[in-house]
């Protein structure tokens, strides 16, 4: 039975304070789910209601955590969702790990992104571009929000995000790091390679001073119409996409 106390711990993940002090995440709904499940995520608990192990019995008989057939009211009451007739599970944070071989690969860094649903987007656009790797400044939203969990749509279980202090982590690197400016060169018509740094920076600000000396290539997206800028994560897409045409 599900005490007071994990209903609780399980609730007070919904802060980073807290995510950080029991080193621990959840995540909410069937697809994000089964995906932690499948994932080498180490998951300690799992709250699931009769639909969901239903349609998943074996995730629920090879799951070796604390496990709780729950009404679907507790399962609300337990995350974020208004609505969750599936499941939610707990399970532990990740070493914070940094790239540092790059080889023929392509390395996503995000400058002071703060708003959760855009990371949650660009962690999904990452997977669908096959990039398994994305270095956060220290002021970006925490990859383990409930937000930018349930945006990933389960591609958090194969994106490993990072956070360091971007720019000493940038001075070390030893392939382009292409930056996105609205003054940059014409992405469509950029000599790109196949391996380096994308560089993408805050919603409003874009990518600071600083930082933007390390740039190696300015690029842009040229723009036919008249909407003064793109949101990050659409403009993140259109890169990635045109870097996968090399």
């Amino acid at each position: 039975m599900l005490s007071k106390n994990t209903l609780k711990f399980i609730k007070s993940l919904q802060q980073k304070k807290f995510r950080k002090q029991e080193n621990a995440f959840f995540v909410e709904g069937s697809k994000n789910v089964t995906e932690l499940l499948d994932s080498d995520f180490h998951v300690s608990h799992l709250l699931y209601t009769e639909k969901f192990a239903e349609e998943n019995p074996e995730a629920i008989s090879n799951f070796k955590g604390e496990s709780f057939l729950v009404s679907q009211k507790t399962l609300e009451s337990a995350g974020s969702f208004q609505t969750n007739d599936s499941a939610l599970a707990v399970a532990k944070i990740k070493n914070n790990s940094l790239p540092n071989d790059f080889g023929k690969k392509l390395v996503l860094a995000l400058d002071d992104v703060r708003d959760p649903g855009n990371l949650g987007t660009i962690v999904r656009i990452a997977d669908w571009y096959g990039i398994t790797d994305i270095v956060c400044s220290e002021e970006s939203a925490d990859f383990y929000n409930p937000k930018v969990l349930n945006s990933s749509m389960g591609s958090f279980t194969r994106v490993n995000v990072a956070y360091t202090d971007l720019y000493q982590y940038l001075q070390k690197v030893q392939f382009p790091i292409y930056g996105a400016f609205l003054e940059g060169e014409n992405i469509y018509k950029a000599d790109l390679s196949s391996s380096g740094v994308i560089l993408m920076g805050n919603e409003s600000n874009g990518i600071s001073e600083e930082i933007g000396s390390l740039v190696t290539q300015k690029i842009t997206i040229p723009r036919f119409g008249g909407a003064e800028s793109l949101n990050v994560a659409i403009a993140t897409a259109i890169i990635c996409d045109n870097f996968k045409r090399v």
